[in-house]
């Protein structure tokens, strides 16, 4: 774990969580809500200063940060405070860093998109001695039909080849302006996976990209919900869980592997941290969001000091999950590394 590494991980943790407080600070600042600081890392502050009436700080450890408000969790007279705001109002500011955090991954994502280019429907390349060049696909085909489906796009062709049960699928291409037809089978990669040695022909198109890094943030936040449905089920350990030391150990990797992929895993970690602030859970912002719901049904059953104590406790268990996590990153990735 090289000093680079480590900056690099600073750098792009103060990045997502300014996006995401940066959220709860224009929706706040937009409904005239008094905001009383806004920090960016935590600990003690290194720089300060106060503009209106918000105090704006760089703290020590660039591994969280805040947007306080006023009346955010405690009551509070001021007209301009969080308590005094419509639920809606609250329930916008509270989605909002959220919010933030996908749009940065989408951007990411398209950046990705635009560097490395976007598969399209031509061949490109053709492993030798592979199910494509058997059959008598060549570079430069372009794929119009599988199994007599229309594709418009390279995850059509990976789509439908996935899910055929057939052994065997024709492929309609068109070559020097001619259709022709051919039928080919397939082989495996290392996960199952069902292929036939073709590669796509990459194109950098800002359109293209747009498109792509949007399906991509979508297809990443899927299988990313799938995975917390499985931590809940039981079917993934809480073990495999990884804190800022694993995060930093990861992002050391993706800066090795390339620009495309550090940018593609800050994309992955700030839609992460988009899903899971919206978790149903005390403390997060979706815990907050169910707050500000239940208390807008129930009228004033659960006071402001009730919402606060629980949010506390959910604080602290999750101090007690980063703890956990962090020793497995510890004990995982820091103790082989001195063996």
């Amino acid at each position: 774990m090289t000093l680079a590494t480590i900056l690099y991980a600073a750098l792009m943790f103060c990045v997502l969580i300014f996006v995401h407080e940066l959220g709860h600070f224009i929706a706040a600042k937009s409904f005239h809500i008094k905001v009383n600081k806004f920090a960016l890392g935590m600990g003690p502050v290194l720089l300060k200063k106060q503009k209106g009436d918000t105090e704006y700080s760089l703290r020590l450890f660039p591994i969280g940060g805040f947007c306080a408000m006023e009346g955010e969790d405690e009551d509070s007279d001021d007209e301009r405070a969080f308590n005094k705001k419509n639920a809606w109002q609250k329930s916008i500011v509270v989605c909002a860093g959220a919010l933030m955090n996908l749009l940065l991954a989408i951007v990411l994502m398209i950046i990705v998109m635009l560097y490395i280019g976007s598969p399209t429907t031509t061949i490109d390349e053709i492993k030798a001695d592979s199910p494509a060049f058997t059959a008598g696909l060549q570079s430069g085909d372009q794929i119009t039909a599988i199994g007599g489906k229309s594709v418009d796009s390279w995850n059509d062709i990976t789509k439908l080849l996935s899910s055929t049960k057939l052994k065997k699928i024709s492929f309609t291409i068109m070559r020097d302006g001619n259709q022709m037809d051919f039928v080919t089978g397939f082989t495996k990669d290392e996960n199952g996976r069902k292929i036939i040695g073709i590669t796509p022909k990459l194109i950098r198109n800002p359109a293209y990209a747009v498109r792509d890094g949007i399906s991509g943030t979508y297809h990443m936040g899927a299988m990313m919900l799938g995975l917390i449905k499985q931590l809940f089920t039981g079917e993934v350990s809480v073990k495999e869980l990884s804190g800022p030391v694993g995060i930093v150990y990861m992002t050391g990797m993706t800066v090795k592997a390339g620009f495309s992929n550090f940018i593609y895993f800050m994309a992955l970690l700030s839609l992460n941290l988009a899903i899971v602030n919206m978790l149903p859970l005390p403390a997060l912002d979706g815990g907050r969001l169910l707050f500000i719901i239940i208390r807008k049904i129930t009228g004033k059953a659960i006071t402001d000091d009730i919402e606060g104590k629980i949010h506390f406790i959910g604080i602290m268990l999750l101090f007690g999950l980063m703890i956990y996590v962090t020793w497995n990153d510890i004990v995982r990735f820091v103790v082989p590394f001195f063996q």
